[in-house]
């Protein structure tokens, strides 16, 4: 059981750059003004409303520059945070509910539900890619059922182990659809944290959090 650690979305050197830079251009501009308040026009003194701007204007941006580190600093405890929590998932069986399922050692398992009688129910097995690999009738009554899968398509080649995606597709007499869900379970073995948002990893399957919808010891 592994996390494999987050790539870092903070840029450390591009925040104090920008105040050194500012402090540069700052302390250019205090000398400008300076030697422009020295050799002015006694009988014609400078409108202080410009370098008032001025000196407003570069307050405005070191404090843009301090709400960056901020909204920085809180990114990087959110993502710490993330990573605390979802490593509690890690050795834990989830159910999930998105219609993957992971296929492991030529291994994958379904439970589909049909919420009413169907004259005819069709379940496709697809791919990463969203190619469908196998095809079978499923079951028409009422309730939960399971499916089974070898690995096989429906040509009975192996395929390799991965994510593999359900489909049912049920009809009732008069052909409307008949509402269905579909779920599978797994065991969390790892976390993906180098996209900034944890996934979990089951197999060689990754999900997201959303697609979990119960954890069980």
């Amino acid at each position: 059981m592994t996390v494999t650690p987050a790539a870092s979305t903070t840029d450390t050197p591009a925040a104090p750059a920008a105040m050194k830079q500012l402090s540069g251009n700052f302390s250019t501009f205090l000398t400008l003004l300076t030697t422009q308040l020295k050799n002015q026009d006694p009988t014609s003194p400078m409108d202080s409303n410009a370098f008032t701007q001025q000196l407003v204007m570069y307050s405005q941006v070191e404090q843009q520059i301090g709400t960056n580190d901020n909204l920085k600093s809180l990114i990087a405890q959110g993502s710490s945070n993330a990573a605390a929590m979802t490593t509690g998932y890690l050795g834990k069986k989830v159910s999930i509910v998105n219609g993957q399922a992971a296929l492991i050692g030529g291994n994958a398992n379904w439970t589909y539900n049909l919420t009413k009688p169907a004259a005819a129910t069709q379940l496709d097995i697809s791919d990463s890619n969203g190619k469908t690999v196998f095809s079978t009738a499923g079951a028409i009554g009422t309730g939960n059922h399971s499916l089974a899968w070898d690995g096989k398509d429906s040509h009975g080649n192996p395929l390799a182990d991965g994510s593999y995606k359900l489909t049912v597709t049920a009809t009732d007499l008069a052909g409307g659809t008949v509402a269905s869900s579909v779920a599978s379970a797994g065991t969390v073995t790892q976390i993906d944290m180098t996209g900034g948002t944890p996934r979990l990893i089951i197999g060689s399957m990754e999900i997201d959090m959303a697609d979990i919808a119960a954890v069980a010891n």
